[in-house]
């Protein structure tokens, strides 16, 4: 991974759906043994090669071969594309799986380059290696996907990107569009892990914003994976340390995991992860970056978590059902606001959104998530950031009645939170359901005291427990703390029958 400022990291949204894909084959489990067999692999080439895997380097170049060489006798069809930088000649190495849609391609890559410093065992080895022993599972169990599967290894990361630069500028407008997601695998078995997935929807507020559309659903699927063996994750910034850089540039969604570089884990992080408040990676760009730089436990959940998601994100897409109610808001439903509301000013309303700022921060943006109406906190910019923002307690909108067939039920829309750093925790938005005297609420989002610029990203409910009856949705944000500058909106509602 090459050496940047890391951008600080925030808890994921609690109580947003994730997406969990039930129709794939389950993954298998990553033999966690396999991976640390080509870790050592890579040791030993370090070690022949004047102690580094290194771009230019025979090092770097034979773990290019030790690679493709496992992938060709798997039956993958291999391509060693080669660029140039300072002078020297750098590789990449595709594989493709045979069979799937080529117009939908899913890749999965990491840099296999270490730094001249050490063998880079760790950063990124490690990635390198999963994703190979992923790849190998893949020709094990003829897994046959209805996406097409492309994995890559990457050279001269560590020297600015150059590698998945070269790859990503060497296609034609059609072959970019044709890969549909990208997911990264750049340092995974850090010896003080912390347990990072890039922050495909903004969530967290911070650094470059949202990933392209997509990105969200890769970040879902990856902490659906965590969240089902009881690990915690935290979301870390598109902030351009790594080969998922010019795919966001182009236009594909990204994600992937990361667990954590030269960066200081906090004593918050080590209560949630356990180890200790020094580096994630002590040996980070070192020569002790070796074959004893590596938490096995992490680099096991990391493996299986690539698997995880390759077979549920390359799996034939679910349908995406019939939609059986919609809202996208570019007319007026009779949305209803309650008369127990408690908001003095930027009352929810259907609205045509105006471009608000603060501090530099875009609070509230000038355009719906489609069409030019959503549900918003005082649609009007204003005199200053503060005129129209939600003040003083609730707001609630209700929808018209709802009549709900029966079936599997999802609720799908699109959303964001925006404040500032004096925002707190009491601050939020809510969707709820409301059927005869009873309302439950099914996605919350709560502020917090940092900067969350406004974002459109997509979310989903389960309202399989409502079929058969008669509901209303009801929107729900709250600015109750002091001096809190929040904005809130929706768009897009619809509920789809699988």
């Amino acid at each position: 991974m090459r050496a940047l400022p890391l951008i600080g990291v925030a808890a994921l949204v609690a109580g947003l759906a994730t997406a969990t894909p039930a129709h794939a084959a389950a993954a298998p489990d990553i033999p966690v043994a396999n991976v640390k067999a080509h870790l050592s692999q890579f040791q030993s080439i370090a070690t022949a090669n004047g102690g580094n895997r290194a771009h230019g380097r025979p090092g770097y170049l034979d773990s290019v071969t030790y690679v493709k060489n496992l992938l060709d006798a798997a039956g993958f069809t291999t391509t060693q594309q080669s660029f140039t930088y300072n002078g020297a000649t750098g590789y990449n190495l595709l594989a493709d799986w045979p069979g799937g849609d080529t117009s939908d391609t899913l890749m999965i890559g990491g840099h296999l380059d270490s730094v001249t410093a050490g063998p880079g065992i760790n950063d990124n080895g490690s990635g390198s290696a999963a994703i190979l022993e992923v790849a190998l599972q893949v020709a094990r169990s003829g897994f046959q996907p209805d996406r097409h599967l492309r994995f890559a290894w990457w050279g001269a990361e560590e020297l600015g990107l150059r590698g998945s630069t070269a790859y990503v500028n060497s296609l034609t407008s059609a072959q970019r569009a044709a890969i549909t997601g990208y997911l990264n695998f750049d340092m995974v078995g850090s010896p003080n892990a912390g347990y990072f997935l890039y922050d495909g929807d903004n969530s967290d507020g911070t650094g470059a914003g949202p990933g392209p559309a997509g990105s969200a659903e890769i970040e879902q699927t990856l902490a659906a994976y965590f969240s089902s063996i009881g690990v915690p994750t935290r979301g870390t910034d598109f902030d351009g340390r790594s080969d998922y850089g010019p795919f966001i540039r182009a236009g594909i969604p990204a994600g992937g995991t990361f667990t954590g570089a030269e960066g200081t884990k906090t004593a918050a992080q080590v209560q949630l992860w356990g180890g200790t408040t020094g580096r994630f990676d002590p040996c980070y760009h070192a020569s002790c970056d070796t074959i004893t730089n590596i938490n096995d436990t992490a680099l096991n959940r990391n493996a299986d978590a690539i698997a995880y998601a390759v077979w549920n994100l390359a799996a034939d897409a679910q349908p995406p059902g019939e939609t059986v109610w919609s809202d996208d808001l570019e007319t007026a439903t009779a949305w209803t606001a309650l008369s127990s509301d408690t908001a003095t000013a930027g009352r929810l309303e259907r609205g045509n959104p105006a471009a608000t700022t603060s501090s530099g921060v875009a609070t509230q943006l000038d355009a719906a998530a489609s069409g030019s109406y959503a549900l918003i906190t005082g649609a009007a910019a204003g005199a200053s950031a503060g005129a129209n923002d939600l003040d003083g307690g609730v707001t609630t909108l209700q929808s018209p009645q709802i009549t709900l067939p029966s079936g599997t039920l999802t609720l799908n829309l699109s959303w964001y939170l925006a404040h500032l750093n004096n925002a707190t925790t009491a601050d939020y938005l809510r969707v709820r359901v409301v059927s005869g005297t009873t309302t439950t609420t099914v996605l919350t989002l709560t502020g917090a005291a940092t900067n969350r610029a406004a974002a459109w990203a997509a979310a989903s409910a389960n309202l399989s427990g409502y079929a058969g009856q008669t509901i209303r949705l009801q929107v729900e944000a709250a600015d109750a703390g002091t001096a809190s500058l929040v904005e809130a909106a929706v768009d897009n509602l619809r509920i789809t029958r699988a």
